[in-house]
């Protein structure tokens, strides 16, 4: 099944994945490529609409990235943000210069009056708050054009030109700070380009399956399976397309929370697949024994698992294909489009030469994360799996502090699972982003019945965010925080005295290493 496509074109800014997810909220495919891409790219694409992304630059500057006037011949509605609202107006014959004064200079929070008889506010309040980040000012909109929204600072938030479709704002409608800002995309979705919302998990489940039959053909996949939300999907989506052609290999490295590696081994029980889960705790907790530095143990836990993948996979042979969860913030991240490279993914790019295997496969490259979870849910896996908070690949062994044994991950083991079990009794945790314990090297002297105690502290740790880019510590209500200390502190030996974290990302970070 083809669907209708919408094209985010990339210029630079720092919401363009944003851009793309609201998008694809609204049911409507999208991909982000950037504003380079050759223009018979773009046209293959037969995009039924296109956005222009926002970006860092000023567009009067010579050394700004531009698009090609005849994007604007083809009949298809464009939407420009921030800077790309300001592009349609310098390339329209409009002129931007920049602010002369601190008055047409937009930053934050901003009470924005809308022309609601404008298809893009159609059914919107006539004012509310938009999100501003401008410095530069459009002295002259195009011919043809409109104003259609305006704040005190400045007369031409908004303009469009309805009779060839094309619509720029000077705000970020894509931000959660954007009052209706959801609902003006979906505007410019249903309403100007015409959508018929065909973009559904379901409706992709079935054209990936039927993608990666064509593909592999009567090949052999292998996919190594550390039991994350991506991994997990990809096993489920390859199993339920080619059964035993797959091969699994989970590495239980014994740095995974309670019962997870009989968790992860079971959900995939339902598949008739090889499924090869190899013991490796003593392994691993041989080759820590004695290291406290965080990156060394993330050093020593990277190496150990592709040596452990490698001993497995040469007992397998050779496989046609190396499936790997590579997902599409992966790819945006790792510099497919113009703005800079945040981080370079081990997904992305390079391939692993310790695997005899012909081509690599990678069926969810272009899905988000809350997507990739949808399809989880859509392949029939269960719900502790695809709901999984994010867990760092060294897993326990950087939620121990210092040196690592088999009695301290127990420990955190178990109080992680307290912690988790309450905040899942009370609710909570529908309201929090990411939650964990940390077993601090910190000893204290504490007093249990009559005696004297000398054992570990125990920090918490729980976060709300929508990006984990920053992130706000969690009002965990006190009556949840004090049965958690106590059930803690009656069933887990070892420890006697709880602390809660209440810094926020900035200035600390998520994790404690």
């Amino acid at each position: 099944m083809s669907h209708q496509t919408v094209i985010v074109l990339d210029f630079g800014g720092q919401y363009n994945q944003l851009i793309a997810r609201r998008v694809r909220e609204c049911n409507v495919y999208c991909e982000v490529k950037p504003c380079t891409t050759p223009l018979a790219e773009l046209r293959a694409m037969d995009p039924i609409g296109i956005i222009f992304t926002g970006g860092p630059n000023s567009v009067y500057l010579d050394t700004s990235p531009r698009v090609d006037p005849e994007i604007f011949t083809w009949g298809i509605p464009i939407l420009g943000i921030c800077y790309g609202c300001q592009l349609i107006a310098h390339t329209l014959g409009g002129q931007v210069t920049e602010a002369q004064d601190d008055s047409a200079r937009e930053y934050g929070k901003t009470v924005t009056c809308y022309d609601t008889s404008c298809k893009l506010f159609k059914g919107l309040p006539d004012q509310g708050i938009s999100w501003m980040s401008h410095g530069d000012y459009m002295a002259k909109v195009p011919a043809g054009f409109s104003l259609t929204a305006r704040s005190d600072a400045c007369p031409n938030v908004a303009i469009a030109d309805e009779s060839r479709g094309f619509y720029g704002v000077q705000f970020h409608p894509e931000v959660n700070h954007t009052e209706h800002g959801t609902d003006m995309i979906r505007n410019f979705l249903y309403e100007i380009c015409g959508a018929a919302g065909d973009w559904t998990m379901e409706d992709y489940k079935c054209t990936a399956i039927d993608a990666i039959r064509k593909k592999v053909g009567s090949g052999r996949v292998l996919l190594a399976l550390s039991g994350g939300v991506d991994s997990s999907v990809v096993a489920a989506l390859l199993a339920e397309a080619i059964g035993r052609q797959l091969t699994c290999v989970f590495v239980d490295h014994g740095l995974m929370r309670l019962n997870e590696g009989d968790e992860v081994e079971a959900a995939f029980a339902k598949w008739d697949l090889h499924f090869v889960r190899v013991d490796a705790e003593s392994r691993f907790l041989l080759k820590l024994a004695g290291v406290s530095e965080p990156e060394h143990k993330r050093k020593i836990i990277g190496e150990e698992f592709i040596r452990v993948f490698e001993e497995e996979a040469r007992k397998i042979g050779a496989v046609d294909f190396l499936a790997q969860g590579t997902i599409y913030p992966d790819v945006i991240e790792s510099g497919t489009g113009s703005a800079a490279v945040i981080k370079s993914h081990h997904n992305v790019g390079g391939l692993p030469d310790y695997v005899d295997f012909k081509e690599i496969l990678e069926p969810l490259r272009m899905l988000f994360k809350d997507e990739v979870r949808q399809l989880g849910r859509e392949l029939g896996l269960p719900e502790y799996l695809v709901s999984r908070q994010p867990f760092p690949g060294p897993g326990l062994a950087i939620r121990v502090i210092g040196d690592l044994t088999k009695d301290k991950l127990d420990t955190l083991r178990l109080a992680d699972f307290v912690f988790r079990d309450e905040l899942s009794q009370s609710g909570e945790d529908r309201c929090l982003s990411q939650y964990f314990a940390v077993l601090t090297n910190t000893r204290s002297v504490g007093v249990m019945g009559d005696g004297r105690t000398y054992d570990y502290t125990l920090a918490l740790r729980a976060v709300t965010t929508s990006d984990f880019m920053t992130a706000d510590w969690a009002r965990i209500p006190y009556d949840v925080l004090d049965r958690i200390s106590t059930r803690i502190v009656n069933e887990v030996p070892g420890i006697n005295r709880i602390v809660y974290d209440i810094t926020s990302k900035p200035p600390s970070t998520i994790e404690w290493e």
